[in-house]
């Protein structure tokens, strides 16, 4: 027997690995197995070139629990080691200068575990011993033993082994017994090792008896050797990929469509993303791509390497020049891995033009899933935008989809307005923005749908990159507004007149926090609505670009700005100006005659003042001047209480106002019933 120190200190080694390394401590299992599958692909290698002429027709790897002793022993018939082999890569794990290494990266398991051996090490987060039970494949090889405690020391001495490969048996500590359990064993080999290239066998399949799930004498193998990404897209059908898919997520709709990566330069990269489906309100989860090295699970945290709007999607990527075991920190500096994101970013858009161009109608058809990727990706990812553009779809109104030239040639010459802008109207609702979609229609205009959450975003991107293209919705204003084709030549209501009438209408608004009338007069004609809620462009793309980013900023705190337009030309309007007239003209004249005479005097004094320094004015005029000011509010604040409380009694003012409000959906509860009761009073 020989016994020796492992080529580290002890206050290096294992106070690293069972501290820094205890948070990932079921990753054990996959670095042991993980280096037993790698142990059987090398000896299949060697036979392939003649330097093996054993039987390599049942390579396998195989996981033993052993409660009452209180082992994992994972067993491979691979390549195996001499005496010497231990020597040099398990006990001088310092001979490339660990030392420094773990130093370094102390505080970084993800950098330690996977280099310098230490994947190995990995078994000491779980185990108060391990064994090393092996026989090379060279030709009078001697089957040795290696042994260690969790300190410097090992034992190693020779023994008797029949078959090449190698048991590594670890004898589990207090701490980590869920491990024997044969639930939470299967819970990891399923994580992490389901598609591992060497059949990995735990325990026996299990079959239903008299009530019982009792074993069989069949092995169970627990992985895939040969998943479907790692075979050629022309061998496989649409039912593979689908079936796969299933394998992934068992629970999960039907994807949309898949894309199989294969690429061999500048980087080894394959793997299948699947576009799952999405409801418009975004919520979504992420993290569902499953990132493999050699068909070694690494992680489904995936930020870095795919670009941040694919994280959306599902499926599998593998590349070995991705290393085993990933830090944040190597993803941001490493240049593969960002080449590897932007491939994966052109596939993607390449893949989507494709089944654009070649099936279409099925494209547009699954268009309103598959838009959310894409609007993602055209605002996070300026080349994906450019690609895209090729294939991303307007949908309209009456349901036709359109390409971003294609639908500038429908509307240019109907949607040009008179400083040559090409005018896309658009709603967000259809349904609810019903009379406004109409109204645009029937002036012949188009209509696009943009119900999304991120269309306020992409809109808006749109309108930066094209200064003569802009996005309108049906209720920014009304329709006539909406396009200008030129400049009105309808007689508009002076500045006086909108004083008078806006008090009596603003007076039947609803009074909440959450909402602000402005009123406006417009002359839209006789057949138009008597009045109409628009809201600003600006302010509400603002308040749902707010909503969009799952806070509440700046504008999204601010209540909404409502323009309440009275169509000064609709014949029950004119009815409530001349209600207006009866029942206060006289006292209005009155009222107007005595601020004329104020404001009259007011003006005389002002223009007295003309040249003087503020020294220079009679104490008497800044005295006079004061009272006619206060004497001129008061009459003006009489003329609003006037008007305010005749509109506040005018059942027909308030019943325009409801309708108004009724169709833009704002008309609930009590005020909605209120407003039954008067329309009948009203009819009769």
């Amino acid at each position: 027997m020989q016994t020796g120190k492992i080529g580290v200190t002890s206050e290096n080694l294992f106070p690293i690995i069972k501290k820094f390394l205890y948070s990932d401590h079921d990753i054990f299992l996959r670095e042991i197995i993980s280096n037993a599958v790698d142990a059987t692909q090398k000896l299949k290698t060697l036979a392939s070139k003649g330097e093996y002429n054993g039987d390599i027709t049942d390579l396998k790897v195989q996981v033993k629990l052993d409660k009452e002793a209180k082992t994992i022993t994972v067993s491979d018939n691979g390549i195996g080691m001499t005496a010497e082999e231990i020597e040099k890569y398990i006990n001088q794990i310092a001979f490339s200068g660990a030392n420094e290494f773990l130093e370094k990266y102390k505080n970084d398991a993800n950098a330690i575990i996977g280099h310098f051996g230490l994947g190995f090490y990995s078994s000491f987060m779980v185990s108060e011993k391990v064994e090393i039970v092996t026989k090379s494949h060279k030709e009078d090889a001697k089957a040795v033993k290696w042994s260690c405690d969790g300190t410097p020391e090992y034992h190693i001495e020779e023994i008797e082994k029949e078959k090449v490969g190698t048991d590594i048996v670890m004898h589990i500590n207090n701490d980590s017994e869920e491990f024997l359990d044969e639930s939470r064993t299967a819970e990891i080999l399923e994580k992490y090792c389901k598609f591992l290239p060497v059949p990995v066998l735990f325990g026996k399949k299990k079959e239903w008896k008299d009530g019982n799930q009792v074993d069989t004498d069949e092995d169970n193998q627990v992985n895939d050797t040969d998943p479907t990404w790692t075979k050629m897209p022309a061998d496989l059908k649409e039912e593979d990929y689908k079936s796969f898919y299933r394998r992934l997520y068992p629970m999960a709709d039907e994807p949309l469509f898949n894309i199989h990566l294969n690429v061999d330069y500048p980087f080894n990269l394959t793997g299948i993303l699947y576009f799952p489906k999405i409801k418009n309100n975004f919520e979504v989860q992420k993290n569902k791509i499953q990132l493999y090295c050699n068909q070694v699970f690494v992680t489904d945290s995936v930020e870095g390497i795919v670009p941040e709007f694919l994280t959306l999607l599902h499926g599998v990527i593998d590349s070995p020049d991705i290393p085993l075991n990933v830090s944040r920190s190597y993803l941001q500096s490493d240049s593969n891995v960002k080449k590897i994101s932007s491939h994966i970013s052109k596939k993607v858009a390449d893949r989507l033009a494709e089944i654009f161009k070649d099936k279409r109608d099925e494209f547009e058809k699954k268009w309103d899933d598959l838009k959310i990727f894409i609007e993602y990706g055209m605002l996070s990812d300026e080349k994906f935008y450019d690609r895209a553009m090729k294939f991303f779809l307007f949908k309209n109104a009456e349901d036709k989809y359109f390409t971003f030239e294609e639908y500038e040639k429908l509307i240019k010459d109907s949607q040009t307005d008179k400083d040559k802008n090409l005018i896309h109207l658009y709603t967000t609702h259809k349904e609810e923005q019903y009379t406004f979609v109409e109204e645009a229609r029937s002036k012949g205009y188009d209509v696009l749908v943009l119900d999304d959450v991120l269309a306020p975003h992409l809109i808006s991107r749109f309108e930066q990159k094209h200064s003569d293209k802009q996005f309108v919705r049906v209720d920014s204003d009304v329709v006539e507004n909406l396009i200008k084709k030129e400049d009105s030549t309808k007689e508009e209501l002076s500045w006086e007149q909108k004083q008078e009438l806006s008090p009596i209408f603003q007076a039947v608004c609803p009074q909440n926090n959450t909402h602000t009338f402005i009123v406006d007069f417009q002359d839209m004609g006789e057949q138009a609505s008597p009045m109409v809620i628009t809201r600003s462009e600006f302010m509400r793309r603002m308040k749902d670009m707010s909503a969009a980013q799952g806070g509440m900023n700046f504008y999204g705190d601010m209540p909404d700005n409502l323009n309440l337009v009275v169509n000064t030309a609709h014949p029950l309007v004119k009815k409530v100006v001349e209600a207006k007239d009866k029942k206060l003209g006289k006292t209005l004249e009155k009222l107007v005659a005595d601020i004329n005479t104020q404001k009259a005097e007011i003006g005389e004094l002002e223009k007295a003042k003309e040249g003087k320094k503020e020294e220079e004015v009679p104490q008497a005029d800044k005295e006079k001047m004061d009272s006619l000011n206060n004497e001129l509010a008061k009459l003006e604040e009489a003329k609003r209480e006037k008007l305010t409380d005749f509109g506040k009694k005018n059942k027909l003012a308030k019943q325009l106002v409801d309708l108004a409000l009724l169709a833009n959906g704002m008309l609930k509860g009590a005020d909605l019933d209120k407003f039954v009761k008067r329309s009948v009073e009203l009819i009769k």
